[in-house]
């Protein structure tokens, strides 16, 4: 990673620290974009050009799975198989956001602050669109089942975060790859 690449990573991580810092001190209604880039070091147009709201600085990881799902060189196959590939990229963004995002920081504000959820719903119909568009393109699959599996997809995905916010909620240790793995399998099962 080049110095640029790593002063952005820095910036970006740097956001997110003070926007969850200030939206957990004083909920998301009252936090404002200034007082997040002030907390930062930045100026709000600085992050303007990383984020374009405050709900999105909080919720970094709908960017890392739409970049590595529409990155994807899918394998024509049956309806499970892309599925499957679908579900393997969602599973690997998901070990990058335990890993390297404040997972549980974040599980915790959306239930606390339920509306983030209006973000997510945004951001997932957005990514939901695309990845419809890049199923049917490329594997030049129908429309009806392109999209059918973009939102299993994405589904997959926000249940195993909604599952795993829900136990840090309740106090019940849990391992979010695990769940994911959980979601997975039952939606296979399926």
């Amino acid at each position: 990673m080049g110095r640029r690449e790593q002063n952005r990573a820095r910036t970006l991580d740097q956001i997110q620290r003070a926007t969850l810092d200030l939206l957990e001190a004083q909920g998301l209604e009252t936090t404002t974009v200034g007082q997040i880039a002030a907390r930062a070091g930045i100026s709000e147009r600085t992050f303007f050009r990383y984020y374009p709201s405050k709900e999105s600085a909080a919720l970094p990881g709908v960017r890392d799975v739409k970049r590595a799902l529409l990155a994807l060189e899918l394998h024509a196959g049956n309806f499970r198989e892309v599925l499957e590939q679908l579900l393997q990229v969602c599973r690997s963004c998901f070990a990058v956001e335990v890993e390297h995002y404040e997972f549980r920081r974040i599980s915790r504000l959306l239930i606390r602050e339920p509306e983030l959820m209006t973000t997510v719903a945004q951001q997932e119909r957005e990514l939901v669109e695309l990845l419809r568009d890049k199923l049917e393109t490329q594997l030049q699959i129908g429309s009806m089942c392109s999209l059918l599996a973009a939102e299993i997809a994405i589904s997959a995905w926000r249940v195993a975060w909604q599952s795993y916010a829900r136990t840090e909620v309740d106090g019940t240790p849990g391992d979010p790859l695990e769940i994911f793995e959980r979601v997975a399998q039952q939606l296979l099962a399926i």
